[in-house]
């Protein structure tokens, strides 16, 4: 039985007079050579804050902890998002005092060794993407995509050329078409083939001198690569236009193929989703990103430059046609530490492995998921394919949310539901390169298992949770962010 207390409020389990610690009463000496506090600067009383015993507090967010989901500790089968497990080797190392307690004011004399770190990571996320140039200031991925797109402003504006439209696939991320906004660009969608490719007509209709920038992802959200992705980058190049390609989903293709050689001008990575670092919770985070030798003069301000006797770095501010400072300091460096130490720890062989056996994963999962829900676009994929609960929901009454928040209560994390939009019903399923056969099998059989439950059971769940199914819609427009006493 779940101990009710664990979700309740400390202002809740507070009683007047409790303490954590009883202090003795000060020195009479001590009380009568103190200055009084002046009377402007003394509180009517003691602030309003929960009273309780030490035990009480360490029970409270102990029990917390435990009502909460974690790659530590469940599966997250979460397509787009990449939640897989990362090595505690990266966290112990990135905790290392010459690297955890070095301040950003420091000189760069006083810093050697960790520029040299992120230099050597710059250039590893260079050869990587067969992109030269990068800047690892930007703090997340869509903060990379919208570094890039004011890099191309700059770049255009540079040439004099007035472009202001960026194209996006309809199945983007939606952080496609918000980035452009927010670079000042007006944003027309690319339709989808019924492959689920980009629908290369399509495109060229809308390609003209206009179009500054056309943003793809390359395996897409459907989990498919584009094996028309030569033709594609270079219908965007013959029209005088920059490709972006959306780096969330590199986990399936490094060491196997590389943006740079495939036409991409403009990338960013996710290194908490392709390499180690912490996700989820608002940061922090980081997103690098890679652009062509003649975009490298517009990008953030400073990059790390290594000097010719290539024995000192340092933070090269002098760069006339930055776009500027994106980012305070120089960036999450904690979070980029852990991607060097991944990338270093794997290697080149160990990186191209971690793809393959993304791609193995999932294929394994969707052969066995393809007999309980469709999967509309085709038997293989990358490292995520995109099922739909449309037939489920038909036939049984059982949507694809029914079956995200039944699936909780097999001790599973829900998959991504109703994204990508071109899919009815969508079913997103990523099981990541660090599942076993023997989890993917259990996550199979959970699904299999709910598909044929009733649907009362099914409508009402998830039943082993404190929520069952708080109102999203409400929560988000009018979220209610203090607690307000019952009596109040």
């Amino acid at each position: 039985m779940r101990n009710t207390q664990s979700t309740r409020l400390l202002f809740e389990l507070s009683q007047p007079g409790r303490r954590a610690a009883l202090l003795p009463p000060l020195d009479e000496q001590i009380t009568a050579a103190a200055e009084p506090l002046p009377e402007t600067q003394a509180a009517d009383g003691p602030p309003p804050l929960p009273e309780l015993a030490e035990g009480d507090v360490i029970r409270h967010f102990t029990n917390l902890s435990t009502l909460n989901m974690s790659v530590d500790t469940h599966f997250y089968p979460l397509g787009s998002c990449t939640m897989k497990y990362n090595p505690k080797r990266n966290e112990r190392l990135a905790a290392l005092p010459g690297l955890a307690d070095v301040h950003p004011l420091q000189d760069d004399d006083s810093v050697q060794g960790l520029l040299r770190l992120l230099y050597e990571l710059q250039q590893m996320l260079a050869e990587i993407s067969g992109l030269p140039a990068v800047s690892l200031q930007p703090a997340a991925g869509a903060h990379g995509e919208l570094t890039a797109l004011m890099v191309a402003h700059a770049y255009y504006a540079q040439r004099g050329e007035d472009r202001r439209v960026v194209l996006t696939a309809d199945s983007a991320h939606g952080t496609n078409p918000a980035s452009a906004a927010m670079a000042g660009f007006e944003t027309r969608a690319v339709k989808s083939s019924p492959e689920g490719l980009i629908d290369v007509e399509d495109l060229r209709s809308k390609l003209d001198d206009q179009v500054a920038v056309f943003m793809l992802t390359n395996p897409n959200t459907l989990g498919l690569f584009d094996h028309q992705i030569c033709e594609i980058t270079q219908a965007v190049h013959d029209a005088g236009a920059l490709v972006y390609l959306d780096g969330a989903n590199m986990n399936a293709i490094m060491g196997l193929s590389r943006p740079g050689d495939f036409g991409a001008d403009m990338m960013h990575y996710n290194p908490h989703k392709t390499f180690s670092g912490p996700h989820g919770g608002g940061g922090p985070g980081a997103g690098p990103i890679c652009v062509r030798d003649f975009l490298e003069p517009f990008l953030p301000a400073p990059t790390i430059a290594r000097d010719a006797d290539q024995d000192h770095y340092r933070l090269e501010y002098d760069r006339p046609e930055s776009i500027g400072r994106v980012r305070t300091f120089f960036g999450n460096t904690g979070v980029l530490l852990r991607a060097y130490f991944y990338i270093r720890s794997y290697g080149g062989d160990g990186l191209r492995q971690v793809s393959e056996d993304a791609v193995l994963g999932a294929n394994y999962l969707l052969s066995k998921v393809k007999h309980i829900l469709d999967v509309p676009h085709g038997d293989r994929c990358m490292h995520e394919f995109v099922a739909s609960a449309s037939k489920l929901k038909k036939e049984q009454g059982i949507s694809a949310m029914d079956l995200a928040k039944r699936i909780l209560d097999y001790g599973f994390h829900a998959p991504t539901v109703y994204f990508p939009l071109v899919v009815d019903e969508a079913v997103m399923i990523e099981p990541t390169e660090t599942e076993s056969k023997e989890t993917l099998d259990a996550f199979a059989e959970a699904l299999f298992r709910v598909t044929g439950e009733s649907g009362d059971l099914v409508h009402e769940a998830p039943h082993s949770t404190p929520i069952s199914r708080p109102n999203d819609v409400a929560a988000a427009r009018k979220p209610i962010m203090k607690w307000t006493p019952k009596d109040s």
